[in-house]
């Protein structure tokens, strides 16, 4: 079974920094592909950044690419989300994601972590 759990959230000035972390207490971490999707008030769901199963593909969305680093550690059933050079319309709950299968195979995340609030604000 996977669970995600999110966290390290909170509030962050612009040009401030934020690391997510997303813990599986699963036992097949090392065979997901992990993805970061957020979502702001009143809008859709949108996709930030997926990484393979062991680390070595990576895709972001244009709006992120550069500031945000998507890593893992597989050891530690962790993802992680490194958020740098902060912008307003990055305010969002961003929710972790989970699924199996080849990093191109273009599949559904069935598995969703609960969500946690990044508010960028001075």
């Amino acid at each position: 079974q996977v669970q995600l759990v999110e966290s390290g959230g909170g509030l962050v000035q612009p040009g401030g920094s934020l690391r997510l972390s997303c813990a599986d207490s699963g036992r097949t971490f090392s065979s997901l592909v992990m993805g970061w999707f957020r979502q702001a008030a009143g809008k859709e769901r949108e996709f930030v950044a997926s990484i393979s199963s062991l680390g070595g593909r990576i895709n972001y969305a244009n709006s992120v690419k550069g500031r945000f680093t998507i890593s893992r550690d597989n050891a530690k059933n962790t993802v992680y989300l490194q958020m740098n050079s902060l912008k307003p319309e990055d305010t969002a709950v961003y929710y972790c994601a989970a699924r199996y299968g080849a990093f191109g195979d273009r599949r559904e995340y069935p598995y969703w972590g609960q969500g946690t609030q990044v508010t960028v604000s001075s």
